[in-house]
This record gives structure tokens, sequence and C-alpha cells, in this order.
């Protein structure tokens, strides 16, 4: 359903840590001029885990009406309560996003089965396209090729975000769902070969800061052009790893801000990158040619 790259977008905040709505509209107009192919507005990356539900809703609703149509907009409607989960992805649908991306429940742990009923019950509940999210590193749970291939027969389950940098989950997924089930990575480093591998694209935390150079990366993976894909990622290798030198967002929200784009404020307990980081991702990003302010 969507295709290539896709901005796990940071939510810019004032020095009192309330959303820049000003920052966010300009962020908005910059990715579009860059081709990214589509926005996700609240994901992990975008501090939702420290928006409160209003919040929340309002960057959704505020980066809907900002895109208005030019490209899809994705909003991160995940939670570790079903309930907290299906009442986000309800205001999504409301706010007129296009899909939603759902990260698996943090932290309880669910089983496979529990799993499995979470996602089956926010689908069944919210008419609206939803993408799976896997990312273990952070949740503590693993979403299993197993269970992915369960969830893609309910109708509005699309796709999976995949953010192991396991390559042999695209074909253990791929091969048992049906065509129009679309697999994105979410690790950067990896995702040139998750593409080449029969993915469809990413949502990555990288293309805040390159979108253009990251737009035509994914198109020549999806073109299955992989000489040209591996020479456009070349001089991205630096920021798929350093963006990661603290935790996310943390060094990210610095390099938007270095391309003054916007404040390098966070919400607590998110701190500002050390200055020991800070020459680490600023030379990844000279070595990518980005121009900071």
């Amino acid at each position: 359903m969507f295709r290539g790259s896709m901005v796990a977008l940071v939510t810019p905040m004032l020095e009192d840590e309330s959303v820049d709505f000003d920052a966010l509209e300009k962020l908005v107009e910059f990715h579009i001029a860059s081709e990214t192919d589509a926005i996700v507005a609240m994901g992990t990356t975008g501090e939702s885990a420290t928006l409160d539900f209003d919040e929340h809703c309002s960057v959704v609703r505020f980066v809907v009406e900002k895109v208005n149509g030019r490209i899809p907009v994705i909003a991160g409607t995940g939670a570790n309560s079903t309930s907290e989960a299906i009442l986000l992805t309800k205001c999504a649908k409301d706010a007129g996003a296009d899909a939603c991306l759902l990260v698996t429940p943090y932290y309880n742990k669910p089983t496979q089965e529990g799993l499995y009923l979470h996602y089956k019950k926010i689908a069944e509940t919210v008419d609206i396209p939803q993408i799976l999210y896997n990312v273990p590193g952070r949740t503590a749970v693993d979403l299993l090729p197993e269970t992915v291939i369960r969830l893609a027969s309910i109708k509005n389950i699309i796709g999976i975000k995949e953010a192991t940098g396991d390559i042999s989950r695209v074909s253990q997924i791929k091969s048992n769902v049906s065509t129009d089930f679309d697999l994105y990575t979410g690790d950067d480093e990896s995702a040139v070969d998750f593409i080449l591998a029969g993915g469809h694209g990413g949502i990555s935390v990288t293309a805040n800061v390159v979108p253009k150079q990251l737009h035509d990366v994914y198109a020549a993976a999806l073109a299955g052009d992989e000489a040209k894909a591996r020479e456009l990622d070349a001089p991205l290798k630096s920021i798929h790893r350093d963006i990661f030198v603290e935790s996310n967002p943390i060094p990210v929200k610095w390099a938007v801000a270095q391309m003054g784009l916007m404040g390098e404020a966070l919400r607590l307990p998110l701190t500002p990158l050390s200055e020991s980081c800070q020459p680490v991702v600023r030379k990844a990003l000279l070595e990518a040619g980005v121009a900071l302010k």
C-alpha cells in the first residue's frame, strides 16, 4: 500500500517541552520538498511515550492538515494497553490519517497469543489500515513471524515494520502471506538488504536528516538496482550507525536542530545529546553532505 522512504518524524518542542507547531509545519514542508514518500507522525521517534492523549492527537491532526493529501500520513497509535491503542487509533482515523502504525505492547511482555489478540481486537474495532511494528530492542517482546502470518489474514492489517535487522524474516513472512501484505524495515543500517530481499520500503530515523538521499536509495533498491542503491547508501552509513549513539531520538533531534529546522528540546526523561557524542554525530552529518547552520 505504501512504498519507499517513510520518515519516523521527530516532534519539535519548545524549551517548556510543549510541541513547537511552527517547527513541525516547517518539517512537513521540508519532507514533502525532499520527496519523502510518507510521514509517520507520533511514532516512537516522535516521543509518543511522553505525550499525553490530547497532545498525541493534536500532532496527528496537525500533520494531516498541513500535508493536505500530498503524501500519505501514517499515525503511530501503539500502546501497552489495548484499550488505549484503540482510542489512539480511533483518533487517528477521525483526523484523516491514511494508516496507523502500532508498536508491540511494551514492558508487560505479552505472549504470542496475547499479541495476536491485541492486534486482532484493534483491527476489528477500528476500520483503518494498520501496520504492525516489531522492535524488541525497545519493547522487550518479539512479534514472531508465525504470529505475523496469523495477523496478516485480518483484512485491515496491511503490513509490518520489522526492526530486528533480521533479513531472514522477509522471506519467512513473505512466503506465507498474500502479495498485498507489505514489509517495511525499521533498521536503517540493513535497509538496502531488506528491500532487495523483497521488502517494500522503510520507516526511517535517518530520513529525518537526509530525506532526499534516502528516497533515492530506496527507489534504487525497489527497482532492483543493487549497485546504485549501495553506491547511494555508502555516504549514509555513518549516519545510520551514529544517529543511535545515544537513545533515539536524542541524537536525531540534535542533528535536525543543527540543520536549523527546529530547536534541541526533548521531553524528560530524555536529555540533550551529551557533549562527547556531538562531534560523532556532526562528523556523520558532514560526511553525508548535510548542510549545518
